[in-house]
């Protein structure tokens, strides 16, 4: 592993273990031989104590990799790692579980977003022909692509969600729920045919209802009748206004959300309340009451 470069990672630094180096906790219970496996991450104090005497302990070390791989699932060896989080720390698995169910169940705000997803990536790395893990995953960043607050993150979230919604539906093909919903993701990126076509072969699946509505949009697609660019594009300049609305130049953010509202088709597919409020705020701050109430009936 030492030719391997390493991910970094903020405050944490990686410490190699002596050779013959072997884990050891839980009263005997895990008893694993370091040799041929990755350096342990660990936070920057911890490094230095466990540098200073050439080895580390049994909790230092876990807590370490639950924490890299906290911050980046993605990182290198972090199949590695949650292979040694399953053998040697299932309390700390346990967790990681607990924490995905507990923010699954309820309405979360957006920097549990982050946590969510990183979460469920953790739990893919042990699990990686779970179908479901790779459809929630998909439906996180979905979710961090869509809020006004990460916007600023909209174009990677979504390609992140067409992938993950690409794995689940490999791995489960007859899954409509998620055919349904990797034709969106691909909607929003703009590559409408392939849309299209994810529609066309979930049609078998729906209701009539559902068979009505997805007929629809496909036909839509195919009479050209789409947004004027890309959605991705049009969430990518709300971001922008935010941006611009943050500065103090709400009259920048105005001329932007406006030209957005425009492409009429957009603002209804993609009926963003919290738009019409920062709209809203814009207004007033240029001295426009009139247009501002009217943006918030809107919201």
């Amino acid at each position: 592993m030492s030719l391997v470069e390493m991910t970094k990672l903020d405050h944490m630094r990686y410490f190699t273990p002596p050779a013959g180096f072997i884990l050891k906790g839980r009263d005997g219970m895990v008893s694993i031989p370091w040799d041929g496996k990755p350096p342990i991450p660990l936070p920057d104090e911890d490094w230095l104590s466990a540098n200073e005497a050439g080895h580390v302990d049994y909790d230092t070390a876990g807590n370490g990799i639950y924490q890299a791989l906290r911050l980046n699932p993605d990182c290198v060896c972090a199949k590695e790692y949650a292979c040694i989080l399953r053998d040697a720390y299932p309390h700390i698995i346990s967790e990681i579980g607990g924490n995905v169910i507990m923010l699954d169940a309820k309405e979360i705000d957006t920097p549990y977003v982050d946590r969510k997803i990183n979460g469920l990536k953790i739990m893919a790395l042990l699990e990686a022909d779970n179908p479901l893990l790779q459809l929630e995953i998909a439906r996180a960043f979905a979710d961090r692509g869509s809020r006004l607050s990460t916007l600023n993150k909209s174009v990677e979230s979504w390609y992140a969600a067409e992938r993950h919604f690409a794995r689940a539906l490999e791995l489960d093909p007859h899954n409509s729920h998620a055919g349904y919903e990797h034709g969106e993701a691909l909607y929003i990126l703009g590559r409408y045919l392939q849309a299209s076509e994810k529609w066309s072969n979930i049609l078998p699946a729906l209701d009539d209802e559902g068979k009505r509505k997805v007929s629809s949009r496909i036909y839509a697609i195919l009479a050209g009748k789409v947004p004027l660019v890309p959605p991705l594009d049009y969430l990518t300049a709300i971001s922008v206004a935010l941006e611009e609305h943050h500065a103090g130049k709400s009259d920048e953010a105005v001329a932007i959300i406006e030209d957005v509202l425009a492409d009429q088709l957009f603002a209804e597919q993609f009926p963003l309340n919290e738009i019409y409020y920062l709209l809203g705020k814009c207004y007033e701050e240029i001295g426009m009451p009139d247009k501002a109430e009217e943006a918030f009936k809107r919201s």
